[in-house]
């Protein structure tokens, strides 16, 4: 079996184990109020979980492969496969999470998202650092405004 497919197979076995947890072990504990909201907190990963058990019966099964494709991935080539920007990105995922209580949402989701688009290759910084900005504020603004849960914007030394 070609490298993707056991890629697919291990992310669908975390598919299904947090799908489990999201259908039938998180909503044992709300509150009564809570129970006749259309959106519950299982909501979000109850839909995640679906959305990644077909992704990856779709990778396992075959059926996103084209005639163009040139094969499976190597295991033998993987210095080819551009690992450097992967695990850069994956390192900078978890510098976004540990930075993001102390810095503030702001700071953090905007450096995250300018870093990980210069790590993709994108070079114009007078588009990136715009929309970073306009994403980061779009999205506190929903979470703080409309869901009602408390992001801090800013670090502490600045107001936060």
């Amino acid at each position: 079996m070609a490298l993707d497919r056991w890629i697919a197979l291990i992310l669908l076995g975390i598919c299904l184990a947090y799908g489990y947890t999201a259908w039938f072990t998180m909503d044992e504990g709300l509150a009564p109020f809570m129970r006749r909201n259309p959106i519950w907190p299982s909501t979000f990963p109850k839909v995640l979980s679906v959305i990644g058990i077909i992704g990856t019966l779709i990778i396992l099964l075959g059926l996103e492969k084209s005639e163009e494709q040139t094969g499976p991935i190597d295991y033998r080539r993987l210095a080819e496969y551009h690992l450097v920007l992967a695990l850069l990105l994956l390192a900078l995922m978890v510098a976004y999470a540990l930075c993001l209580r102390p810095v503030g949402f702001l700071i953090s989701t905007t450096a995250f998202l300018v870093l990980g688009s210069f790590i993709l290759g994108e070079r114009k910084w007078h588009v990136m650092v715009p929309i970073a900005l306009l994403a980061t504020l779009i999205v506190w603004y929903l979470v703080q405004q409309v869901l009602g849960i408390y992001l801090r914007p800013l670090p502490g030394i600045l107001g936060g």
